[in-house]
């Protein structure tokens, strides 16, 4: 494990951040809570299984099958002590953090609410949080609830023992939110839902690039992210869910690979996770996941979340610098490296356009949270969001964008 941050070899592992645009500008990459970078590595480690043993998975016993299989469970174990799960048969290979929220929803949710039941997000959550949770609650009867959040974008745990109560049968929160950038207290919302009997859901997809998650310390039931968030490829995500709550939920999908026996009536399920892990999986993304979790292990966690916070509280401070820019969310010590913000007087898509022409690439929109957007009174927000391999020159980059886009607005007379 590394012992300090060489941000010049960190960078030099993302070959595609020292490229230099048309217009000269190097890449200032802002928004890896959208999707982040990947590693030299991971692409390496995908090419090598295309070019020199790939196979199908579970279904053969000669050398490439068995290598394959061999380096799916490895990687399947990588995410197991990630997540400190007490087995690898409660790590399930998904297509993503939304296919996962969904297995949950569906399989769970389906089987076990009611009408009656409650269900209670909060006003932060990710669509991925929300739709599916939707879905379910009109084919049971179930009634969705929502945690508001506190004018300085935290969760209102005033309002929590009044809206968790004996119907609450599922607590579904984000762990970290995708627009503020607020880090929730986990440990907390865990053991209010289970003073009541209600499941504790975590969508973890924008928090596990800063850090691993203990769900068995955190008494978490199910958790979902997704591989791109985290450095590694898209179309391959987990959901952690218990074992034994695995064990009584139904299959989400059916076909190859997760039946034990096919009658023409009726089949029996395979064992976990094959129960879970319908068709064929993202066999080459499946594997590098565990890549880019060991890439990260070996640069060290701490360290890691210290050069992050180190940007996040440059930014933080030059940010408010700009005139006529509100930032969204709690301060330093409640968020991660994410930025939402507006400039009076702008667009934000008229603001992520002037920024690209400086090489500085942000989001601009909604972020997938419309309800949020809409607590805070606004239609959309620009984001920038940090990752492991941004600078402070970065910081300053971004800045000197914005005054270059105050300019080009006329913002300034």
């Amino acid at each position: 494990m590394a012992t300090a941050w060489n941000i010049n070899q960190v960078r030099e592992d993302f070959p595609i951040l020292s490229q230099k645009l048309e217009n000269g500008s190097p890449v200032v990459f802002l928004d890896s809570a959208a999707s982040a970078q990947k590693p030299t590595a991971v692409y390496q480690k995908e090419q090598e299984i295309y070019t020199t043993h790939y196979a199908n998975a579970y279904r053969g016993v000669y050398e490439f099958g068995a290598q394959i299989d061999e380096e799916l469970e490895a990687s399947r174990e990588t995410v197991r002590e990630f997540l400190n799960a007490a087995s690898t048969n409660e790590i399930i290979f998904t297509s993503g953090t939304t296919m996962s929220l969904n297995m949950v929803a569906q399989a769970w949710g389906r089987k076990f609410l009611k009408k009656g039941d409650e269900i209670l997000l909060t006003e932060m959550e990710h669509h991925a949080n929300i739709v599916p949770w939707q879905l379910v609650a009109a084919e049971t009867g179930a009634k969705l609830q929502y945690l508001p959040i506190t004018d300085e974008g935290l969760l209102d745990l005033d309002r929590l023992s009044e809206l968790l109560n004996e119907r609450t049968k599922v607590l579904s929160v984000t762990a970290m939110s995708n627009m503020l950038g607020t880090i929730n207290p986990l440990e907390v919302l865990s053991k209010a839902a289970k003073s009541v009997g209600a499941k504790f859901v975590v969508d973890a997809a924008q928090f596990v690039p800063h850090g691993p998650i203990d769900v068995q310390a955190l008494e978490i039931d199910f958790l979902a992210f997704s591989g791109h968030k985290i450095f590694g490829a898209t179309g391959i995500g987990i959901l952690y869910g218990r074992e034994a709550l695995l064990e009584e939920m139904p299959p989400f999908l059916g076909g190859g690979h997760m039946i034990s026996e096919v009658h023409r009536d009726y089949s029996t399920w395979a064992e976990l996770p094959a129960k879970f892990e319908a068709g064929t999986i993202p066999i080459a993304e499946a594997i590098s996941l565990g890549t880019a979790l060991n890439y990260v292990n070996h640069l060290g966690w701490e360290i890691l979340h210290h050069h992050e916070q180190t940007l996040a509280a440059y930014a933080w401070e030059q940010l408010q610098t700009v005139p006529g820019v509100k930032i969204y969310g709690p301060g330093l010590e409640e968020r991660g490296a994410i930025f939402s913000f507006t400039m009076e007087g702008a667009h934000p898509e008229d603001i992520a356009q002037l920024l690209n022409r400086k090489g500085v690439f942000v989001r601009h929109g909604h972020h997938c949270t419309m309800l949020l957007h809409e607590r805070l009174g606004i239609s959309a927000s620009v984001r920038a969001s940090f990752a492991m391999y941004n600078t402070l020159e970065e910081v300053d980059a971004l800045i000197a964008a914005l005054h270059f886009t105050r300019e080009k607005l006329r913002l300034n007379r």
